[in-house]
């Protein structure tokens, strides 16, 4: 298993983590198989949005003992009413909601407090300014949650969020499919048949934008819907007309910028380790850039999206890393302290380049990568 540093919080998560939605329903033993299975393959970071109370009390039972050996993720604004979830800003009710989550947990702390589903500006400016901010920030002054997190859709209101220097995790749909759709409090736009009609073309701009502030910030992104709910991994209901793999789909979200982790919706043990195989695949099976351009209603052109094509560089330059510190600097409209830092520990940089036009000669997306390389040279320097 590989692990990545979660932003600016010091946490380090597993690439693969789990969500809970498939423990609804799961006896005490068969969740204690799942947590027996996430242990023995190193995942150890788990999404808790289901706010099933029993599925938190058979997890609660699962991780006696081993507390400390995972990394929970929960969600404040979440109660369980009349046999159903519910969202609330009802700050008496967000409080007995993730205390009686603690209590049924078996814990006395989690290492993320999520914010649940913040989707429109409008509901960020109020929880920014409300009681449910204050009392995340309260909790993590205790130290009962370690670090504030967000959850949504919307690439406006997230990047609110993410400016705003209160929150250290975004959790955030990821899906090359969802990338190209503009911001919406409508979330049923994303999958809609109407909104892949036309074709389109590369990702939308508000979302790179998002993307590349969390990773300018030092927030981590924990990936949900990477799969796109299940539909891109069927040619009939993918909105892309065709079927991408597992694989693929894990290998895009995790070379977006700032994405630290995916949570994977399995049902069974059999899924979670089909998912953890991610981790033994081949480059080839990873791969996702020769299925991108077999889509009939999408296009990516002069787009770098972090495949990996470009290598090898004869001079050994990690070409899509120096195209990514580029874009976030562009993205800045200056170079932040951090960006620099990072672009300074590359062993080979952009100034090394000699223009040979090897890269560009296997770049799937046509971009212009001896061009990026001469403004990456002129805006770092030696």
């Amino acid at each position: 298993m590989v692990y990545r540093e979660l932003g600016r919080t010091g946490l380090k998560v597993s690439e693969i983590g789990m969500g809970c939605e498939g423990l609804i329903g799961k006896s005490c033993e068969q969740v204690g198989e799942f947590v027996d299975a996430m242990e023995a393959e190193g995942v150890n970071v788990i999404d808790l949005y289901a706010p099933n109370p029993d599925m938190r009390s058979n997890l609660g039972k699962a991780l006696a003992g081993r507390r400390g050996r995972f990394i929970l993720q929960a969600h404040l604004c979440t109660v369980w009413k009349d046999g159903q979830y519910k969202r609330t800003r009802e700050i008496s009710a967000v409080r007995e909601g993730f205390e009686d989550q603690l209590k049924r947990l078996g814990t006395d702390y989690v290492e993320i407090g999520m914010i649940h589903y913040v989707d429109s500006e409008d509901d960020w400016e109020r929880v920014e300014s409300g009681e449910v901010m204050r009392y995340a920030k309260d909790l993590k002054e205790k130290g009962i949650i370690r670090a504030i997190g967000m959850s949504g859709h919307n690439p406006a209101a997230a990047l609110r969020a993410v400016n705003s220097g209160l929150v250290d995790v975004l959790m955030f749909s990821v899906n090359p499919c969802y990338d190209l759709q503009p911001g919406n409090e409508n979330l049923e736009l994303l999958w809609a048949e109407e909104s892949y009609e036309k074709p389109l073309v590369n990702m939308d701009p508000e979302r790179q934008k998002l993307y590349e502030a969390c990773q300018r910030l030092g927030v981590g992104v924990t990936v949900m819907k990477a799969f796109g709910g299940g539909d891109l991994l069927n040619g009939e209901l993918s909105p892309a007309g065709k079927a991408l793999s597992p694989y693929q789909c894990l290998h895009y979200a995790l070379t977006r910028p700032a994405v630290a982790c995916v949570m994977v919706g399995a049902r069974t043990v059999e899924e979670l380790e089909q998912s953890v195989s991610y981790e033994t695949a081949s480059e080839s099976e990873r791969d996702y850039a020769s299925a991108f351009l077999s889509f009939p209603r999408i296009r990516w052109q002069g787009h770098c999206m972090y495949c990996g094509h470009c290598a090898p560089c004869p001079r050994g330059i990690d070409v899509a890393n120096v195209t990514k510190f580029l874009n976030l600097t562009i993205a800045q409209g200056e170079v932040p302290e951090t960006v620099r830092e990072h672009y300074a520990l590359l062993p080979h940089t952009a100034s090394e380049c000699m223009a040979c036009g090897a890269c560009e000669s296997r770049c799937p997306f046509d971009v212009p990568i001896r061009a990026n390389m001469k403004k990456a040279a002129e805006v770092f320097g030696k």
